[in-house]
């Protein structure tokens, strides 16, 4: 499979025009003061199902034939691409089947239900999640929608970074930054696509969890690592354990970097978003927040846009991040 191109993404925004959320890009006084600079929010927060997954999964259902799409779905995902595809499936009248660690969050597992997907569940810590897929797809047919490392889901999160290139131009403002959220890859490779073409001297921001960091190093070293464990951190949503080859050689190319969070800076990030934003953000979400933030992406003066990328998150978790440690 070769990686998606801006073409691929183009096509991706028709697909998808009516049926995924165009979301906003918000503004904060507030934030920009706390930070020094003018921060542009990318609130996929907002979008169907609670996260950007929704648009690649739509994508991909799209781009097959209606014979392919009969066969059924199934998906690998900690809670979001199994909302994503499971809603989506939904929409097109096909079975979907979304392999689930067993410790995904509760509400993640429930709205998969409620969009009629069908779970799997496996450990993360001891169980290949691909292998569970695999023997699925082998005993009952059906097509994989892979997370992260599926041309047409790359294209279809890609959308994300052509609405930010058309509404900083409504703006009127050129980015010095942009960061986003980064888990397999799979949505800022997409993303990657549309700023290179607006904007080809400025190269993306990903950020990671600290101790699955997997990005960073595949980037410092030129070739793809893996993470040393699978489970572990608040931010369930970035766990992938490895880039994705398609992402990682658009990543490549465009120069990206990245840098990585701490839970706890994660989870303050979360409380100011909800304090201060009087946005629901969940951890992983959350993480290009967290960095700006903290001080490890500083835009002295100048414009940043930050995708807050997933909104689903658990009351336990929201209340542990409001009585953590010292408000931002």
């Amino acid at each position: 499979m070769l990686p998606p191109t801006i073409a691929d993404v183009r096509a991706a925004a028709h697909r998808i025009a009516g049926h995924a959320v165009r979301t906003p890009l918000l503004l904060s006084p507030l934030l920009d003061e706390r930070v020094g600079a003018r921060v542009l929010l990318k609130c996929e927060t907002l979008q169907r199902t609670g996260s950007f997954k929704f648009r690649g999964a739509y994508n991909a259902l799209a781009a097959r034939t209606p014979a392919e799409r009969r066969a059924g779905v199934v998906a690998v995902s900690s809670g979001n691409h199994g909302q994503g595809v499971a809603e989506a499936a939904r929409l097109f009248g096909v079975a979907a089947t979304v392999v689930m660690p067993a410790d995904a969050p509760a509400n993640k597992r429930e709205r998969t239900l409620r969009s009629g997907g069908r779970i799997v569940p496996y450990d993360r810590a001891t169980e290949n999640r691909d292998a569970v897929a695999a023997d699925h797809i082998a005993r009952h047919g059906g097509i994989l929608v892979h997370a992260y490392n599926d041309a047409a889901v790359i294209a279809g999160q890609g959308t994300i970074g052509l609405e930010i290139v058309e509404d900083c131009a409504r703006l009127g403002v050129i980015p010095d930054a942009v960061a986003a959220p980064c888990g397999g890859g799979g949505m800022t490779a997409g993303i990657s696509l549309a700023l290179a073409e607006a904007w080809p001297s400025l190269s993306l921001t990903l950020v990671e969890p600290e101790g699955f960091d997997d990005y960073r190093g595949s980037l410092l070293e030129g070739r793809i690592v893996a993470n040393e464990r699978n489970a572990g951190s608040v931010c369930d949503a970035l766990l992938a354990p490895s880039p994705g080859p398609l992402g990682f050689s658009i990543h490549t190319a465009h120069r990206a970097h990245a840098i990585a969070v701490s839970d706890e800076e994660a989870l303050a990030a979360v409380a100011f978003a909800f304090r201060e934003l009087k946005l629901v953000v969940e951890p992983g979400g959350a993480v290009a927040l967290a960095a700006l933030l903290q001080g490890h992406l500083k835009v002295p003066g100048g414009v940043a846009v930050i995708v807050l990328s997933g909104g689903n998150i658990d009351e336990a978790v929201l209340a542990r991040a409001l009585a953590g440690g010292p408000k931002i």
